[in-house]
């Protein structure tokens, strides 16, 4: 089912972000650009280059009034370690959201249930928490 015009989920999730373990809401984004980018798993081979040139751009995504936020399947505890563990992941500055049950994932058509993992996919969202442009 396309998701663009659609409004984005409310979820609210833990993540690892600037040294701690928060909760992430979807509501605390409304009023902002948002950049919700899914990714299979922490400790993969190709997965932190992703990651890694993300957070080489987030200081020009927040210049244009967007924020980003990084989602996979794995827990907090498990984003702070690879965090800890990987120099090109060390130095992301956006949240890493948890979703170890899948369900951010599959309200946005992006969860593997016989992996539970995540494909990879971006999703652009306008301050009105709507869908604008998506990439699965």
């Amino acid at each position: 089912m396309p998701l663009v015009g659609k409004k984005l989920p409310d979820f609210e999730l833990k993540a690892y972000h600037d040294e701690a373990f928060i909760t992430i809401k979807s509501a605390d984004y409304r009023g902002k650009w948002l950049i919700l980018f899914f990714y299979p798993a922490d400790f993969t081979f190709i997965c932190p280059t992703e990651l890694s040139e993300m957070a080489d751009l987030y200081d020009e995504f927040v210049k244009e009034g967007a924020e980003v936020l990084s989602v996979s399947t794995d827990t907090e505890f498990v984003h702070k370690a690879w965090h800890d563990e990987s120099a090109s992941i060390g130095k992301i500055k956006f949240p890493m959201l948890a979703d170890p049950a899948g369900e951010l994932s599959r309200a946005l058509g992006v969860y593997i249930s016989e992996e539970g993992l995540a494909l990879r996919g971006s999703f652009i969202v306008d301050p009105d928490g709507v869908i604008k442009a998506y990439e699965v």
